[in-house]
């Protein structure tokens, strides 16, 4: 057996910038990092009889592939649409506060587009 992959669980609470793209998402990092997964992961291990370093590595995998799920479900055509609709609302929008909206959901939109634009699953 290869050596398998270790991470160190910490905690992060930031900073970012106020206009940070993704301060959403960062805001949930620091949130849920406060939380101690292992706990929920030790006990349904010792139910399952599962390892939790194996519990942990499927939650991981499974929620990492999620974006390629998501595109299958809603496929390209869709993602191509809702992805159209974002482009078109920035150049059209005078509002400020409306046009950071339409930025935020193209950035959350935007993970559905991986698949397609590396097939290879390169990353971001």
């Amino acid at each position: 057996m290869t050596d398998e992959p270790t991470i160190r669980l910490e905690r992060w609470s930031g900073p970012w910038p106020d206009d940070d793209p993704d301060a959403n998402f960062k805001a949930d990092v620091a949130a849920f990092s406060m939380l101690d997964p292992l706990e929920t992961l030790r006990g349904l291990g010792e139910n399952l009889d599962i390892p939790v370093g194996a519990l942990a590595r499927a939650i991981l995998a499974r929620w990492a592939s999620e974006g390629s799920s998501a595109l299958l479900e809603l496929g390209p055509s869709m993602v191509e649409r809702l992805w159209a609709v974002t482009e078109a609302a920035e150049g059209a929008a005078t509002d400020e506060d409306r046009l950071e909206v339409y930025r935020r959901l193209r950035g959350m939109v935007s993970w559905l587009r991986v698949p397609l634009n590396d097939p290879e699953g390169g990353g971001y």
